[in-house]
């Protein structure tokens, strides 16, 4: 009897340690934005965004840690996704580009942590096709999502003929709104959390909510100094189609109208944006437009200046969407304060791939050059990591995956690719012993803006580039001496024995990563 009586007791005493034990795991709130580039947050003080700030994304950085170097591993949305949830290059979780199908049954992050006890949550843009596996709960915007009264789809409207419903409103606000209503129902459980805010802004077409559309009309961004440029020494920059004066459109991308008077826009293939409105939408939207546009029309530029009127419609969009993306962290992060949540909850703000706003004359991403490769990435833990942490090691989105699980005291399975970022942040690891360069692939071509398929390294102060598919060329660039990346070094007698270290760098990262011949058919 005595022994009985021991043994329930010693099951209750388990049970009470393992519940201590719960609490005690950090809760994860993993908040990602689309296309949204280091240069526009503050933190990273660039000069566009010192006159658009993100003071709420900031605080992440100020009261915890801010990541110099991190990069993408395939520079466009849904592999960039797929990384991040699996901690595996594009070629081994079989998302290599858009339009591939995700393989849901595969090992994830989210999965290992439900497993583990988390409750696990996505809400926002999910851009995998098929339904998030290994989430308690999720809603999702349809494909790509709309700025304006989008469609989600829900765990309980998914099925074989998936349904979706219109929710009025606008997706960052929508998307933020649902997040706070799921912190409020788990937080009163014992159990951590895992949540995934994952936002369409500032994906293109860049439509900023109604409260923001005239937010920077007087101010006058910074024109790149490479805005206009010849690309010399690169094949893939010069047969591009992503330059904002030739390949934007001007209705649909930059909200210009066919003549002065009129509120019909240009050239605009992708009409639902716009039609799916509502009348008092609309009508809000043209009263702060359309004086924009008649002055523009009054100007009649050509050339240069009309060039130059394209950048600054596009950042004045741009940097306005952010500014509701800024709004939601703040809101996140009060809410943490108000609810008790802030110290035993870690905070991630980061995007899937870096993105150009008029460097070389572009926008949108896909290119292995700094603007694209590079993502922000910021994370605060009150009880672990102090503020005003800087990490410079050379870190991947490949790495959040064994990160988060690190923290969660998960053991990070053998087969993923990534390494975790724990001891940077806890300066348990040196930044310059945690790696030495980094592996990237981009496979997206022929497609969308014409980027052709590359594949290179990078270290701290060198970067190689193969380009292949319908052309055979090597870039090879100084980032110490050419941080813009303009001159091709690939044929200086200067450089060969550097060129030969990066080539032997490269073969042992694709040893390393499992790259067979078959990636480059």
């Amino acid at each position: 009897m005595g022994f009985l009586v021991f043994l329930i007791f010693q099951g209750c005493k388990n049970q009470e340690e393992k519940a201590t034990t719960a609490k005690k795991r950090p809760n994860i709130i993993f908040i990602m934005a689309d296309d949204h580039a280091t240069q526009a947050i503050s933190a990273y003080g660039h000069p566009i965004s010192k006159l658009a700030p993100t003071p709420n994304i900031d605080r992440i950085a100020e009261e915890g840690a801010i990541f110099k170097n991190n990069f993408c591993t395939n520079s466009i949305c849904g592999p960039s996704r797929a990384v991040i949830l699996t901690g595996k290059h594009s070629h081994v979780n079989g998302f290599r580009m858009n339009g591939n199908q995700f393989d849901g049954s595969q090992q994830t992050y989210p999965k290992l942590l439900q497993k583990a006890g988390y409750n696990t949550a996505i809400i926002g843009k999910w851009h995998l096709h098929g339904s998030p596996e290994g989430f308690d709960y999720w809603n999702i915007l349809r494909d790509q999502g709309n700025y304006y009264n989008p469609q989600f789809i829900t765990q309980e409207s998914a099925g074989e003929k998936i349904d979706t419903t219109i929710v009025n409103g606008y997706a960052t606000d929508l998307v933020t709104k649902d997040a706070l209503e799921y912190l409020d129902k788990v937080k009163e459980s014992n159990q951590p959390f895992m949540l995934m805010v994952q936002h369409k802004a500032p994906h293109r077409n860049w439509m900023p909510a109604l409260r923001h559309l005239n937010k920077y009309d007087a101010v006058k961004f910074p024109v790149p100094e490479t805005y206009f440029t010849d690309h010399n020494g690169s094949t893939a920059s010069k047969e591009q189609s992503q330059t904002i004066y030739t390949d934007m459109y001007e209705g649909h991308d930059l909200k210009m109208t066919i003549k002065k008077g009129s509120n019909q826009l240009a050239h605009n293939p992708w009409k639902t944006d716009f039609d799916r409105m509502s009348i008092e939408q609309r009508a809000a939207w043209d009263k702060a437009y359309q004086p924009k546009n008649d002055a523009f029309h009054d100007a009649n530029l050509t050339g240069k200046a009309l060039h130059l009127w394209k950048l600054q419609r596009y950042l004045k969009d741009y940097m306005a969407t952010i500014a509701a993306v800024d709004e939601g962290v703040g809101e996140i992060l009060e809410y943490l304060k108000a609810n008790n949540l802030e110290e035993n909850t870690i905070v991630v703000y980061t995007t899937d791939q870096g993105f150009y706003l008029g460097e070389k004359g572009w926008f949108d991403k896909r290119f292995m050059y700094e603007e694209s490769l590079a993502m922000p990435m910021l994370m605060k833990y009150p009880t672990v990591i102090k503020s005003g942490t800087e990490v410079t090691a050379l870190t991947q989105n490949l790495d959040f995956a064994p990160t988060f699980l690190d923290f969660a005291g998960v053991k990070i399975p053998e087969d993923m690719q990534g390494k975790s970022l724990k001891p940077l942040v806890t300066n348990a690891q040196k930044d310059e012993d945690f790696r030495e360069a980094i592996y990237y692939h981009y496979y997206d071509f022929p497609a969308f803006h014409m980027v052709k398929k590359m594949y290179g390294v990078r270290t701290n102060r060198y970067k190689l580039i193969h380009v292949y598919d319908d052309v055979d060329e090597w870039e090879l660039y100084d980032l110490q001496e050419d941080p813009s990346e303009l001159n091709n070094l690939i044929n200086d007698k200067e450089y060969q024995e550097i060129k030969a270290d990066l080539q032997q760098k490269l073969a042992q990262l694709q040893k390393e990563y499992n790259v067979t011949e078959e990636e480059f058919k």
